[in-house]
């Protein structure tokens, strides 16, 4: 059975409108096209039979017999395909819905994406990379911050916080290194002075690896804009769920890589040291 509560199969069953039986626009054929093609089962088979055995009834059976990924994967698809019909609709002008009736369905939409996805798992591949890299004790708070917004699948209210702990990891790195850096500099360019400093002293093999981190130079770069405009930093309208999705996979798995870099260099280093309790004299 999915782990759904009332309150997420309210918000699904209205996006979908399946109160008055039916599920968004589906026939009983595409229904059972649609089912089959997404999951490779058939919504038709005798378990998912429910009351009336409409198609929302069977639906709710299938949420009630199936596990979180097979649901939340399903219920992904479908959000996806129902708001593109009613994107194409809107764009009708015959067939246009009141703007804030479409806008209604659009946080709808957006509400039932973060349900899927808390179905299917962990929306964030390389959270776990997000741990500071010094013992500043508040470092340690803004990180558990920073997971907690994501376990609970509301990334985009992290976003501000986000920034703030690559600043601080990236600062503390050219800490380690002694590269200097101004208290004013902003994150992208501090980060290239990282990066040429990785290039220089030859840690980095492939000209692959340098191309990937000069991207995220770049990136960077792009994330102080969201930061600045798109993010609680200030009073902004915050980035859409599966952009902000797209910012924590991505810095995410960037930090991972370098944590997995030093590590290396702090290795190769060890390595190095004489031990000069071994050498006689």
């Amino acid at each position: 059975m999915a782990d759904l509560s009332i309150q997420e199969k309210a918000k699904i069953e209205k996006f979908l409108g399946m109160g008055s039986g039916y599920v968004a626009d589906f026939s009983d054929r595409t229904f059972q096209e649609f089912v089959g093609a997404v999951t490779g089962l058939d919504i038709d088979d005798p378990k998912y039979h429910y009351s009336s055995n409409s198609k929302a009834n069977r639906l709710r059976q299938f949420i009630k017999v199936e596990n979180d990924n097979t649901v939340g994967k399903l219920l992904q698809e479908m959000s996806h395909y129902y708001f593109e019909k009613l994107k194409e609709q809107q764009s009708t002008s015959w067939y246009q819905k009141d703007e804030k009736e479409f806008k209604n369905s659009e946080e709808l939409y957006q509400e039932s994406l973060k349900i899927t996805q808390r179905l299917q798992g962990n929306i964030v591949d390389d959270i776990g990379a997000i741990k500071p890299n010094s013992d500043d004790v508040d470092f340690k708070k803004l990180s558990e911050s920073i997971r907690e917004s994501i376990e609970k699948n509301l990334p985009e209210i992290a976003l501000d916080r986000l920034h703030t702990f690559v600043m601080k990891y990236i600062r503390e790195l050219c800490k380690k290194h002694g590269i200097k850096y101004t208290a004013d500099e902003a994150l992208h360019s501090i980060f290239g002075k990282y990066i040429k400093f990785l290039i220089e002293m030859g840690f980095l093999e492939t000209e692959m690896s340098k191309r990937i981190l000069k991207t995220s130079i770049s990136n960077l770069d792009s994330f102080n804009d969201i930061r600045n405009n798109k993010s609680f930093a200030h009073d902004n309208p915050i980035l859409n769920y599966e952009e902000s999705v797209l910012v924590f996979n991505s810095i995410s798995s960037m930090i991972k890589f370098i944590e997995a870099l030093e590590n290396r260099i702090n290795k190769s280093k060890d390595e190095n040291k004489t031990d000069w309790n071994d050498i006689s004299f």
